[in-house]
């Protein structure tokens, strides 16, 4: 719609005339409030304002409704027409912010017809950029909707002290520019660490490479660490970037590394001493600015022992070495992991009913050793999750779950510490299965396995048991 405002009638029908013939509908106004009125109801139907300069000696004028409809609007196109134009007012209008000025005369029409040319020009560039705004609002809502995911996946929940002190040694080091080594059994969750340690370190905004060095074989692994010319084997049809050149100015992590060879880690000993390297077949080194962080669940210092795991690439990777406690040393963080995964699990699947983990599912996970740590307890909550019928986790479904069908798992792993931290964990889950079976009742718990209620209060209270209810 055109709103058109002008004391002489013979200009009103003009125009009117004019944007008709276009095809557009048009108001014609001789008093400025009306047309303001109008504007305001109507205005994402406006597309253009003609306003007359001087309306009459009682009437406001063109230049002071500009001045309004700027306030209320930057950018809606407003063309200011005058009988007597002057160079002195023609710049005034413009520094109002019309978009153009026009003397009206016996070429009034074709004046407006000029004008609305190089309107049109900017309006197309106006809707083009507002298109591409949109397009990146769009952009934008889809990038924080992935951050967010990515954030929720690698959220490390858990509130022992063992735990926030892994984090605290992990946020001092991330700000300097040194390889990290983190050392842990399998689904302690060391790329969570070191995801970590990229977002608080001055590389966030950099890339986050990862590569499994056990899953694949050494002579891929070259390949896939430092890349490739084209025909450097067979299958080789074009150049291909390893992951030190996808991961420069940010980090790559470097899981399971005590898998590597001898022969093969003498190649990354020199990549990190130096930062240079050159691809599979190359002839020219390449310069890199990568921040490397490594882990294994392997026994670097047995490894080192016996002579299978380099000492000078242990040191230069261990400029901070951080070591993750397993889940059974940390139970108090059970509950809280698995809340956490029931609240994952039903943002991804739909049709979960579970929506709380009760105090005897809680038992009853603690009463289990998971060789997986948090990754196995992951995997268990949710298939109990899903099997559930209720809002309420309870044992049964755990149990189900489990891969021994429930009740306390001991492994005689040398990996699980000294015999006494061994009978410690025994006791321990002979305890939170027997609370677990009882509903939490600490005299039937201490009945059901044979001990005076004095005896299995001193033991709950030795294992602080009563964090595992939250």
């Amino acid at each position: 719609m055109i709103i058109a405002v002008d004391d002489q009638a013979e200009v009103r029908e003009l125009v009117e005339e004019l944007f008709s013939a276009r095809g557009q509908r048009v108001r014609t106004f001789s008093d400025g409030e009306a047309a303001l009125s109008c504007l305001a109801e109507n205005r994402a139907d406006v597309d253009l304002v003609l306003l007359d300069l001087d309306l009459g000696p009682a009437a406001r004028g063109g230049l002071s409704l500009l001045e309004e409809i700027r306030e209320r609007d930057e950018e809606l196109p407003v063309i200011i027409l005058t009988g007597k134009g002057t160079m002195e007012s023609a710049v005034a209008a413009m520094k109002a912010g019309a978009s153009d000025f026009i003397e009206k005369d016996p070429y009034l029409e074709d004046k407006i017809e000029l004008s609305l040319g190089k309107i049109e020009r900017v309006l197309a560039a106006l809707r083009e950029r507002d298109a591409l705004a949109e397009k990146s609002r769009d952009l934008q809502q889809r990038v924080d909707s992935l951050m967010a995911d990515v954030e929720a996946r690698y959220r490390i929940v858990g509130e022992s002290g063992s735990l926030r002190g892994v984090l605290e040694r992990a946020l001092r080091v991330a700000q300097l520019p040194r390889p990290v080594l983190i050392l842990g059994e399998r689904g302690t969750g060391k790329e969570l660490v070191a995801h970590a340690i990229h977002q608080a370190s001055p590389r966030a905004s950099g890339a986050f490479v990862v590569m499994n060095c056990a899953a694949v074989t050494e002579t891929l692994l070259e390949s896939e660490l430092f890349g490739h010319e084209k025909g450097a084997f067979t299958g080789a049809t074009q150049r291909k970037q390893g992951k030190f050149e996808l991961a420069d100015g940010g980090t790559l992590f470097l899981d399971e590394i005590g898998n590597m060879s001898l022969e093969f880690q003498v190649k990354i000993l020199r990549v990190l001493e130096y930062q240079r390297f050159a691809r599979v077949a190359g002839s020219r080194e390449l310069s890199v600015d990568v921040r490397v962080i490594a882990a294994t669940n392997a026994n670097l210092e047995r490894a080192m022992s016996e002579g299978t795991f380099r000492r000078d690439l242990y040191d230069r990777l261990a400029f901070e070495v951080i070591r993750l406690p397993p889940l059974r040393e940390r139970p108090g963080d059970i509950a809280v992991l698995a809340q956490h995964f029931v609240d994952r699990f039903r943002r991804e699947v739909g049709g979960v009913r579970c929506r709380t983990v009760g105090d005897a599912a809680v038992a009853a996970l603690c009463a289990y050793a998971f060789p997986g740590n948090v990754r196995e307890l992951k995997n268990v909550v949710e298939r109990a999750a899903y099997a559930a019928e209720g809002d309420v986790l309870g044992a049964a479904e755990v149990e189900a779950a489990l891969p021994t069908g429930g009740g306390p798992v001991v492994s005689a792993s040398a990996d699980e510490g000294d015999f006494t931290t061994q009978i410690e964990g025994f006791e321990r889950r002979l305890l939170t299965d027997a609370l677990g079976r009882t509903e939490w009742n600490q005299k039937e718990a201490a009945a059901l396995l044979g001990l005076s209620y004095d005896q299995f209060r001193h033991l709950y209270r030795k294992y602080e048991l009563s964090k595992l209810r939250g």
